[in-house]
């Protein structure tokens, strides 16, 4: 099951050297996970200061 951002992302970006698989980009207004290419690894999760990345 793969991870998404919620809207209480405040677009840091400290998810996106933390993703193994470079699966995280920049959208509009909030990044998104790409769950096509997301391993589950939950990596993110941990690196996120305001608790926005959850399972899906």
């Amino acid at each position: 099951m793969a991870y998404f951002i919620n809207d209480d992302c405040i677009s840091c970006g400290a998810c996106v050297p933390e993703c193994p698989v470079s699966c995280i980009a920049e959208g509009s207004p909030i990044y998104v996970i790409d769950g096509d290419v997301c391993i589950d690894c939950g990596v993110c999760v941990s690196s996120c200061p305001v608790d926005a990345i959850k399972e899906k």
